[in-house]
């Protein structure tokens, strides 16, 4: 009794409030959980605020790509970049990251589509406009006919009124163009930029020209900040090691090169 007398003494003393008591739920008997009796939940005043949870499930069922789109349209779609990552997170390109936003221009890459109620054969389309797109080097151009309109690859020398007569998807880089080198047995051999040949029937379509922007690679950056204006990041500022390409190497000497013509064998005979 004493004991108990001197520490209400001591706790009314205390200069800190007392904690007032949270009533919390009970430990289960042995004999309520063989009868399976549960206890009342407990009140929303006592539960403790907390944040919801973020997967990216979740996150990705709300966001709709802008690749999924399957009905064309001539109007900028909004872009999401992804930062070299893919789905779950990873990098999977590195040097991608940040820059301006963008908005997509849908591209029709194959330039013979006619309409559905026009006749089969070539048809005449009248440019629009011809305007720079920030997801690719080359410029575009949009063009009407009949009841449609649709953005092309712009090809050199294109502007605005313009009737152009309708190539495929070989040429797309800015200031690429195709060369014909020969036609066997109803085909015709291509070589493309790369130097690679392709070899295609007499028959298909092709668009005579260029394609615009021929000066891309002679662009000059200026900066870095440039750069990151574009979406490209810089490398890793972390000191590597120098491998076996730095520093002088002993190599053999190349073979010796005669530019005199001695006289042969049979000759001094």
């Amino acid at each position: 009794m004493a004991l108990r007398a001197l520490t209400r003494a001591l706790g009314s003393l205390s200069l800190t409030p007392r904690i007032a008591a949270v009533p919390g739920p009970s430990l289960l008997l042995a004999a309520q959980v063989t009868n399976n009796v549960l206890l009342p939940l407990p009140s929303p005043s006592m539960l403790l605020p907390c944040r919801p949870v973020l997967t990216s499930v979740a996150l990705s069922a709300k966001f709709v790509s802008w690749k999924s789109r399957t009905k064309y349209t001539v109007m900028p779609v909004k872009m999401r970049k992804s930062g070299g990552r893919n789905h779950t997170g990873r990098i999977q390109v590195h040097g991608i990251g940040g820059g301006h936003k963008q908005r997509y221009r849908m591209i029709d890459f194959l330039r013979f589509r006619p309409e559905q109620e026009s006749k089969p054969g070539p048809f005449e389309e009248k440019v629009i406009t011809v305007r720079y797109d920030p997801c690719r080097s080359a410029d575009i151009a949009l063009v009407a006919g009949g009841n449609r309109k649709r953005w092309i690859i712009a090809t050199e020398n294109m502007q605005a009124g313009d009737t152009i007569l309708n190539s495929d998807h070989i040429g797309r880089m800015a200031g690429t163009c195709g060369v014909l080198l020969r036609k066997v047995n109803g085909t015709a051999i291509i070589q493309l930029p790369s130097k690679r040949q392709m070899q295609v029937l007499e028959t298909c379509i092709a668009t005579v020209g260029r394609v615009s922007n021929v000066d891309h690679n002679k662009r000059v950056i200026g900066k870095a900040g440039r750069n990151r204006w574009l979406g490209k990041r810089p490398n890793s500022g972390r000191w590597h090691r120098k491998g076996g390409w730095a520093g002088r190497k002993i190599r053999p000497l190349p073979p010796m090169k005669s530019y005199v013509k001695l006289p042969s064998a049979a000759a001094q005979s």
